[in-house]
């Protein structure tokens, strides 16, 4: 029998459990699929996979079995237009400012010296990001020169994605920030997570509390989601004291395991739901 629903992954994780789990218990036909055993011939129409799922970790394997996947005729969710602008801090900014959606002030350096002008011209603490990562890996904040030139000079010698310098301003906010998870133009769920460290990812440790959702902030990850043309998101927000809520980013693959503990919502069957209803 035909699958309903393909889940496509690398790596089996709360989420990819949750969602099968949800499929057995709603008789939806589903398929389980390792995207590191799967080969796709270009020139042939592909098996039957219903709509897809994709929850690849890795970026560069979600970006191109969306984009095989799509060629030949396939809906993923999400599809890779969002793969690519989601998947890109810098992308995400400038999609985030057309559509109106507020957010951290940032800069862009393409060197060192560039980069370290731009610090000494605006001024610290910024914290400087990767364009392409998750969970919080190789973001650091900057406090002053001194560690600006070592951190940067650090930067040089790796592959050239990380020799693009994204300087974002250091937002003064509680010690919290927002993850909202977006099916559809819905918010389904949010939670604030906190942490005593400046960085909030429950990666490194933080701790999640049900946060209630305004119409304010789903007006905004309606647009954030819509701006980098997404279906199934998460929108991180932080609550500036200067600017109010602000977006900081939107995931492609985003996680909901605390999301789902904390606020008790059955995200796994919405979006099973979703996937099923806009692929007819």
């Amino acid at each position: 029998m035909n699958p309903d629903v393909t889940i496509l992954y690398d790596t089996i994780r709360w989420e990819e459990k949750a969602l099968l789990e949800a499929g057995k218990k709603k008789n939806i036909n589903i398929q389980m699929v390792d995207c590191k055993k799967l080969a796709l011939n270009l020139e042939k129409k592909p098996d039957e996979y219903g709509a897809v799922i994709q929850r690849c970790v890795s970026y560069y394997r979600n970006l191109h079995s969306t984009a095989a996947l799509e060629g030949l005729g396939v809906k993923v969710i999400n599809c890779l237009n969002t793969g690519v602008f989601a998947g890109n801090k810098l992308f995400t900014h400038m999609l985030l400012k057309k559509y109106n959606v507020p957010t951290p002030d940032a800069t862009v350096a393409f060197s060192k010296d560039a980069a370290l002008e731009a610090l000494q011209t605006e001024g610290f603490p910024k914290v400087i990001k990767p364009t392409v990562g998750s969970w919080g890996r190789l973001i650091s904040k900057l406090n002053d020169k001194d560690a600006a030139e070592g951190i940067i000079e650090s930067r040089e010698s790796m592959y050239p994605i990380y020799q693009i310098h994204y300087l974002e301003e250091f937002v003064k906010r509680p010690p919290r920030d927002i993850r909202a998870i977006m099916v559809g133009d819905k918010i389904v769920a949010a939670i604030y997570r906190i942490s005593k460290h400046w960085k909030t990812n429950m990666a490194l440790g933080g701790t999640a509390e049900q946060c209630e959702v305004t119409s304010e902030m789903e007006e905004m990850c309606i647009k954030a989601k819509n701006a980098v043309q997404g279906d199934i998101v998460g929108v991180d927000l932080m609550e500036s004291d200067e600017k109010g809520l602000v977006v900081h980013e939107v995931n492609n693959t985003t996680e909901y395991k605390n999301t789902v503990r904390v606020c008790d919502v059955d995200i796994p069957s919405l979006m099973l739901d979703y996937a099923l209803k806009v692929d007819k």
